[in-house]
């Protein structure tokens, strides 16, 4: 289902009842919004109208997690998730999202016109970055 949000054309994947998120749903978070093709009030409306609408025993497997979690639910997010469950507000999600304060990602403004282009590595690398996709554009495992 397309989830757009963290990113313009991100998806999530429903096998079941088992919910790939990608990075819209994390376990208690969400992916950011602040770069390339991110739309707070479109993430809102992603997780909110179509994942919070799942059954509650839907289990969420989200792309990665900073604390070593790997499942949750979407009942578990619906009361735990700081930033979009506990009946939070469109209006609660972007002041929050606003005042994040994350680090920007060095390799953000390359890998996302990458990703847009199948994972082909954008033109006009900086130097210090051509060795990093150089190793992913020839990776052993084919």
């Amino acid at each position: 289902m397309h989830t757009p949000g963290h990113t313009a054309g991100h998806f999530a994947y429903l096998l079941g009842d088992r919910l790939l998120t990608g990075d819209a749903l994390l376990i208690e978070g969400c992916g950011r919004t602040d770069f390339q093709g991110g739309d707070t009030d479109a993430l809102y409306k992603s997780v909110t109208e179509k994942l919070f609408s799942l059954p509650d025993d839907t289990l969420v497997y989200p792309a990665h997690d900073y604390k070593g979690r790997r499942v949750s639910s979407i009942a578990q997010e619906k009361e735990r998730n700081v930033r979009l469950g506990q009946h939070r507000t469109l209006e609660q999600f972007r002041h929050m999202m606003a005042n994040l304060k994350l680090p920007y990602p060095k390799f953000i403004d390359y890998a996302v016109p990458g990703n847009l282009q199948c994972g082909v590595c954008p033109d006009h690398l900086p130097e210090n970055l051509e060795k990093y996709c150089r190793q992913m554009t020839e990776s052993p495992q084919g």
